[in-house]
């Protein structure tokens, strides 16, 4: 008998240690590692579940995300044309308010103007009425200093008196 060859002896012992170790390994290591491989399975399971919850509420933050972005500009659009009527009004009022005062300073100034329009035509008036006195005066001076002329003057006033 060769080394390489086994005996019956050696194949028996072999076979009652393989059973036996086997019986062992089934009794107390086999449930351990079954159980082992069987929590690790639903660990895995649990993380993928897990990821796929993760991935979904990250998408549905996501779309939270682009809902409250669209929603804000909606606002700020809203805002913003907003703003631009109140300035718009605003403008509008100041320019009306503007006008108003401008009008009533206008004819504050034309009352101004006018007034003083009369004032100087009725003190052009008085003056030339005095003139007109000062200088008749003068010619009726030169004309009526003889009696001749004062006689025919009062004759030409009574015939125009009597024609009117």
């Amino acid at each position: 008998m060769g080394i390489i060859e086994p005996g019956i002896g050696l194949l028996f012992w072999m076979t009652l240690t393989f059973v036996i170790l086997l019986f062992l390994l089934a009794k107390f290591a086999w449930k351990p590692i079954v159980n082992a491989v069987n929590d690790r399975e639903t660990s895995i399971v649990d993380a993928l579940n897990q990821a796929k919850l993760a991935k979904k509420e990250m998408e549905d933050l996501k779309s939270d995300n682009e809902r409250i972005m669209r929603e804000a500009k909606i606002e700020r659009d809203a805002i913003l044309k907003e703003a631009r009527e109140i300035k718009d009004r605003i403008v509008g009022e100041a320019k009306d308010i503007a006008k108003v005062e401008a009008d009533k300073l206008i004819e504050a100034a034309k009352q101004t103007i006018e007034a003083e329009k009369n004032a100087a035509m009725a003190d052009i008036k008085t003056q030339i009425g005095a003139l007109s006195v000062n200088i008749a005066e003068s010619i009726l001076k030169q004309k009526l200093e003889n009696n001749e002329a004062q006689n025919e003057l009062v004759q030409n006033y009574l015939n125009k008196s009597n024609l009117n």
